[in-house]
């Protein structure tokens, strides 16, 4: 038995089995040069890998909101436009049946 097993077994005898994770481990590969990289940043900004993925995955995060929003708002603003002025969109809402708009009677 080596050094490494007898430290992995202590470590996993200690560790209670109930006890739940506040993390999850992920198993990502990398081709060597980007691997390379990925160590290199971490190293040039002081993080572990873990903290460069982290960051990396909420700021992706944050983009892809962004993104979503600024397709919503692309919608709103297409359908605004082919709406035409406000009192075609009044009589039209008139003619939606069962509706009552703006507290108007028919």
């Amino acid at each position: 038995m080596h050094l490494y097993d007898i430290v992995l077994i202590c470590h996993n005898n200690g560790m209670n089995a109930s006890r739940t994770r506040s993390s999850r481990v992920f198993t990502i590969s990398f081709p060597e040069e980007l691997a390379k990289q990925v160590v290199s940043v971490a190293a040039e900004e002081s993080r572990t890998i873990s903290e460069l993925f982290r960051e990396a995955f909420r700021t992706y995060q944050m983009e892809r909101v962004q993104r979503k929003l600024m397709a919503a708002r692309r919608i709103t603003a297409e359908r605004i436009s082919l709406q035409g002025p406000e009192d075609d969109i009044e009589s039209s809402a008139d003619e939606i049946p069962g509706k009552q708009l703006s507290g108007r009677k028919r």
